[in-house]
């Protein structure tokens, strides 16, 4: 009776403790995902550190470079040294004031430049101011675009006929003649300079018609 007993003890302290074992098992594994969790909390910090970095890029200063001399260059080589440079905004007129497209590059060489040499941001404008080949640099740039004329007849004498044209009002009745004597019909006005008008400079414009007499740049008035 008394080894009945005591074999029925030892099975229930047997079952006791096999039930704290898997008690203590079941706990330890539920206290893993705390630390889980803890760990997936650490990923935050990279889209912050990505963040403040795009942010730096888009307050940063303005990417420069050095700009060389183009003056004396073909209008070309000027064109692609600037964009080896780094470059890539680039413009070019006709430093003579006749308001010429450079339509072959190759045929123009550049006569000043701005901006000038030196360090400047790279999404900078570069304006070539060239004339043809054979032609020489005038001692100061004619601009790039013509002046408009107002209310008051500009002095167009040796300007070309295509500056006077844009600089009147769109509106203006003009009439262009060759006076060389050879009645030629004037295609290009960029190639033809004014040897008189009329009006005469300084007579106030009101919509009267304007008359342009020319001949060829290089031929005497």
């Amino acid at each position: 009776m008394n080894s009945r007993i005591t074999a029925a003890a030892l099975a229930v302290t047997a079952l006791c403790a096999l039930t704290a074992c898997e008690g203590t098992g079941t706990s330890s594994a539920s206290s893993k995902p705390s630390t889980v969790a803890s760990d997936t909390s650490r990923p935050s910090a990279v889209p912050s550190a990505t963040a403040s970095a795009d942010s730096d890029k888009d307050t940063g200063k303005a990417e420069t470079a050095a700009l060389p001399d183009m003056t004396g260059k073909g209008l070309q080589s000027a064109q692609d040294q600037a964009q080896a440079a780094g470059f890539y905004a680039l413009t070019s007129h006709d430093a003579s004031g006749r308001d010429r497209m450079q339509l072959f590059d190759r045929n123009w060489k550049v006569c000043s430049q701005s901006p000038g040499a030196g360090e400047h941001p790279t999404d900078t404008t570069v304006d070539f101011a060239a004339v043809k080949l054979e032609e020489t640099c005038p001692s100061k740039d004619q601009g790039a675009k013509p002046e408009a004329a107002g209310s008051t007849m500009p002095d167009f004498k040796g300007k070309s006929v295509n500056v006077a044209r844009k600089a009147l009002d769109s509106s203006t009745s003009i009439t262009v003649k060759d006076v060389s004597g050879q009645d030629r019909f004037i295609l290009i006005e960029s190639n033809w300079q004014v040897c008189t008008q009329k009006p005469a400079p300084g007579t106030r414009l009101d919509g009267q018609p304007v008359t342009l007499n020319a001949v060829k740049f290089g031929e005497t008035c």
